[in-house]
């Protein structure tokens, strides 16, 4: 059995992944677990209280739809790691999506005033509101919002960022700036 906690061997799992071996996706799954579960809890950190998709199950979400991906050649642990963050971010927007509709088709509740001081926004709102912030930003600065994908939503740190993006340190940290004091206004923060 061959030694996977280091970079350059894990790299060679990756590219068995879609590979004949069945039994390397399991190996490949139970080193890299605790990192996927990292990911999901920091992706969950940015949701509301009470979401009702676990870190447990975002990470196998995101484990079956990278499983499936045969075009992808995997650089490296961050390679894999930057597009797990990814999916993990898809499937929450997917699911926020799916949640705001299924309201849209609720019956409707008559309100008095009085009551309205227990209502709160949505939980998905905030999730919506910053990815179509990001959408919009990649407009303007495509590499700079892949840096706040990576950031925000994954937790990698500078270092990864540009590891995985092949950028130097001082460019993925003046990117990052820019893109926060962007993003920032656009969702009217101070």
């Amino acid at each position: 059995m061959t030694d996977i906690d280091d970079d350059a061997s894990l790299t060679q799992w990756l590219a068995q992944l879609a590979g004949p071996d069945p039994t390397a996706a399991q190996r490949l799954f139970e080193a890299l677990y605790q990192d996927l579960r990292r990911l999901a809890r920091q992706q969950l950190r940015q949701e509301a209280p009470g979401h009702t998709l676990s870190a447990t199950a975002l990470t196998h979400e995101a484990w079956f739809r990278l499983a499936d991906q045969t075009r992808t050649q995997w650089r490296s642990r961050g390679h894999f790691l930057a597009v797990a963050s990814t999916m993990m971010r898809r499937i929450l927007i997917n699911h926020a999506e799916a949640r705001r509709a299924d309201k849209r088709s609720a019956e409707l509740v008559h309100l008095s005033l009085s009551g309205l001081d227990g209502i709160a926004l949505p939980v998905d709102h905030d999730m919506l509101a910053v990815h179509a912030a990001l959408l919009a930003f990649e407009a303007v600065d495509p590499r700079a919002a892949r840096i706040v994908e990576l950031r925000f939503f994954g937790g990698l740190e500078i270092v990864e960022i540009a590891e995985v993006l092949g950028l130097s340190e001082a460019t993925v940290k003046r990117d990052w700036a820019l893109a926060r004091a962007w993003l920032r206004r656009e969702l009217g923060e101070r």
